[in-house]
């Protein structure tokens, strides 16, 4: 598993993409793809968007980690960094971004490879490309 992770808008899956080798195709998105998609893609981007629809259906989020590890142990996952900035005023959001933030830190742990992208520049902070 790699985990590719930054601020909305600095092109994380263009880095991604040009890292890994991957193509438009490769990707599902996390704002709109089911379970199965994500357990059989090469890569998913909007994870953090995932986590937030799994919360609204009552789906397990907390076990998605370990289920990806096994599940699809080659995936390439993308996410927003969401625990930096204002804390929001709703309890839905400031639950799913810790959530999230929780989850994204199993999913490091798990990785192989662990990217950080800033204005579209990668920084490589766990392993190797």
């Amino acid at each position: 598993m790699k985990l590719v992770i930054g601020g909305a808008y600095q092109q994380k899956r263009e880095a991604a993409m040009e890292l890994f080798g991957l193509c438009e195709a490769d990707f599902a998105d996390g704002a709109l793809c089911g379970p199965e998609e994500i357990f059989s893609c090469r890569a998913l981007f909007g994870f953090h968007e995932y986590v937030r629809r799994c919360m609204k259906q009552g789906y397990p989020a907390e076990t998605l980690a370990e289920r990806l590890a096994a599940e699809n142990p080659d995936i390439l996952i993308i996410s927003d960094e969401i625990g930096c900035g204002v804390v929001p005023l709703s309890k839905e959001d400031r639950e799913w971004r810790e959530r999230t933030g929780r989850i994204l830190c199993r999913i490091a742990q798990l990785s192989d490879a662990v990217v950080r992208v800033t204005a579209g520049i990668p920084t490589v902070i766990k392993g190797s490309v």
